[in-house]
């Protein structure tokens, strides 16, 4: 009789190759972070060359300048990292965000339509390639997206970043629904206020950032490497059987 695995054993990721997108900086090398210490083989992915491969060197991962706006080019995108790790791709984390603030009434249309790109069109054609590769070899995989507290909730001035975060939670549960009976498990995370650069225009505002602060019941911050944890949890054996979910990992944010 088998021996069942350990639970040390399910949250190990040896063996497996993650793709990292917004893996430079912020979040995204936050969980990549993570990752490499669990046991993966990490590659990044992020637009500027120089700072993609010095993150990598520094969890001993590799490193690809891509542009994932490019959506018409996720099969090279994938090609490339494929060839660079020397092994098809596990697992991918969804980390490349951006934002735009400004009143609904006057949000520019071209930086509505960049946003949803980058953060909910480049998502889905990434994740479509990779997943119709793991379906047509018969693999498994997991597939891990980067909602927001706007996934759940609005705020001001950011009418782009919602809907796109929005709909990544859409996605994440579509994908579970069409994919998880066929090995490929999806799921979301839903950060909450960290310190990055997508968020300093918070950070730099006075009284905006005591109100966030007066918002989060832990009474704190998050520290990108907060977010490794469930990163690692959602993408490893030890949450096989959980799928199609979003998890805040805000503090008690939305609990409150």
């Amino acid at each position: 009789m088998t021996e069942p695995t350990s639970l040390h054993d399910r949250f190990s990721l040896e063996g497996k190759t993650a793709l990292v997108t917004g893996g430079s900086r912020g979040l995204g090398f936050g969980m990549a972070r993570g990752l490499a210490d669990a046991g993966a083989r990490v590659v990044l992915v992020a637009r500027t060359e120089a700072a993609v491969e010095a993150a990598a060197r520094e969890i001993d991962g590799l490193g690809i300048a891509f542009d994932v706006s490019r959506t018409d080019a996720v099969a090279e995108l994938v090609d490339l990292a494929e060839e660079a790790a020397g092994a098809p791709i596990d697992l991918v984390v969804h980390g490349a965000g951006v934002q735009h603030r400004e009143e609904a009434e006057y949000f520019s249309a071209s930086e509505w339509e960049r946003v949803v790109r980058v953060n909910l069109t480049a998502p889905f054609a990434l994740s479509q390639e990779i997943g119709r590769r793991q379906l047509e070899a018969g693999r498994g995989g997991s597939h891990l997206f980067v909602g927001s507290l706007t996934s759940l909730i609005s705020m001001p001035n950011i009418a782009a970043y919602t809907a796109s975060k929005s709909g990544i939670y859409g996605i994440t549960r579509q994908l579970s629904t069409e994919w998880s009976g066929r090995g490929i498990r999806a799921n979301a995370i839903a950060p909450g206020y960290y310190r990055t650069e997508l968020t300093e225009a918070v950070f730099s505002d006075p009284k905006r950032y005591e109100e966030m602060l007066a918002r989060i019941p832990m009474g704190r911050f998050g520290d990108p490497d907060e977010l490794a944890g469930a990163a690692v949890f959602l993408l490893s054996d030890a949450s096989k059987y959980l799928t199609g979910q979003l998890i805040a990992v805000d503090g008690g944010w939305t609990a409150a």
